[in-house]
């Protein structure tokens, strides 16, 4: 039995692979916002003080939209700080361990945001572009050892944090948000949170030990 742990783990993609890895027969810690904040450099050491973890999935993760000249110093850094050094910091907790293990999984819940922009979002697409950077300069460290960094990115999923995009989209344009959305991807519909646990189900797997440093897109093939 692999001790999982899931930040963003109790609600939406993340409440997913929660439930994926347990049904797998794994011990899962979700935790949620209200349980670890990941910006605090403190909460998260003490956090994972002790504690002997084999697979990380990082997928605490917040968005804003607006246009650059009007975004705001402090939606960039409240982005960046949860969505980039949240995924440092928890990473950076459970590596050592790892190292010494010569065993672990570390999987970072991305997005499309990652590796192409697209207007409106510059600090959500900044911060997806630093985890993902993140994730590659990890890989590289660990390299021909058994422990593995990848990067899960998908598009638009039919989550909490999506619905409000959906509401703005509406509430500025008067046109069906999620369908707005869905023609975005080549799939013509929103991903469903199952599908991205189970990419990170594939990634984490014992089997996936060759698997390093790469980012598994999620779009029906959008972004190459």
């Amino acid at each position: 039995m692999r001790l999982v742990v899931v930040t963003g783990g109790t609600r939406g993609i993340g409440a997913a692979i929660a439930a994926r890895f347990r049904d797998a027969g794994d011990k899962v810690v979700a935790v949620g916002r209200a349980d670890l904040d990941v910006t605090d450099e403190s909460a998260v050491t003490a956090f994972f003080a002790g504690m002997a973890v084999d697979v990380l999935v990082n997928n605490a993760g917040i968005a804003s939209s607006a246009p650059l000249a009007k975004t705001t110093l402090a939606d960039w850094r409240s982005q960046m700080d949860t969505n980039a050094a949240g995924v440092f910091l928890c990473t950076r907790a459970v590596l050592p361990g790892m190292a010494e293990r010569d065993s672990g999984r570390i999987v970072t819940v991305a997005s499309v945001a990652g590796l192409a922009g697209s207007k409106y979002t510059s600090a959500y697409t900044a911060s997806k572009h630093a985890a993902v950077g993140l994730t590659k300069a990890v890989a590289a460290e660990v390299a021909g050892t058994g422990v593995t960094a990848n990067a899960v990115c998908p598009g638009f999923v039919r989550t909490d944090m999506t619905a409000e995009t959906v509401r703005r989209i509406e509430e500025r344009t008067g046109r069906d948000g999620e369908a707005a959305l869905a023609k975005m991807s080549p799939l013509g519909r929103l991903i469903e949170p199952s599908e991205v646990a189970f990419a990170v189900g594939f990634l984490a797997a014992p089997e996936a030990g060759a698997i390093n440093g790469q980012t598994l897109v999620l779009d029906g093939g959008g972004v190459s």
